[in-house]
């Protein structure tokens, strides 16, 4: 294969990529410079690509570090002050009755599978992460996008443990009940 044929292989990516960066960063022109500085990463690099695995994991694990290294910097600002505001799950507790059980079990996904093999389903996804809080979403893609452990998303953002897990819980919680809204429900209303 030739430089210029990895090259377009690699850009071909690009928009997943930015998808990625600006879900965590919250930052489009962040985003942008970082996506640009691991397509370059892996232009310099291509030979480190031995085709194991899929060129966008591996592009994705390069802009997993560039993005980590994008947050070192922000962090060195007061960026992270009101995670502990978005850590309040009173108004999870709504959600379930006296006993612990759901008030109102959840919606039927139907089979997840299918859906997850459309692109508008993907959309819907892009979405609800959007309508998290920055942090909370951070958090959410630090874990499970760029997939990061626990101690060193605590140490990146000078969180706890318990913090971290309360932040993915209601990240969570706010992705089913979104995608509950925007997708599940219309799709049973299809059908």
């Amino acid at each position: 294969m030739t430089d210029s044929d990895f090259a377009s292989r690699c850009n071909s990516h690009r928009g997943y990529l930015l998808r990625v960066a600006v879900l965590q960063l919250r930052d489009n022109d962040l985003a942008e410079d970082v996506v640009q500085d691991t397509l370059v990463a892996a232009l310099q690099g291509a030979k480190g690509f031995s085709g194991r695995s899929s060129l966008k994991t591996w592009l994705t694990g390069i802009l997993k570090h560039k993005i980590v290294d994008a947050i070192r910097r922000k962090t060195r600002e007061p960026a992270f002050a009101v995670l502990e505001d978005e850590c309040q799950l009173d108004d999870m507790d709504a959600l379930f009755d006296e006993s612990g059980h759901w008030d109102n079990p959840p919606a039927e996904w139907g089979d997840p599978e299918s859906a997850l093999s459309r692109s508008q389903f993907m959309d819907i996804v892009q979405f609800c992460l959007e309508k998290l809080p920055a942090n909370t979403a951070r958090v959410f893609m630090m874990r499970e996008v760029m997939e990061l452990d626990s101690d060193e998303i605590c140490k990146e953002l000078a969180i706890t443990s318990t913090n971290l897990w309360v932040i993915l819980y209601r990240a969570r919680m706010a992705l089913r009940q979104c995608l509950e809204q925007n997708w599940f429900a219309q799709a049973g209303r299809a059908t």
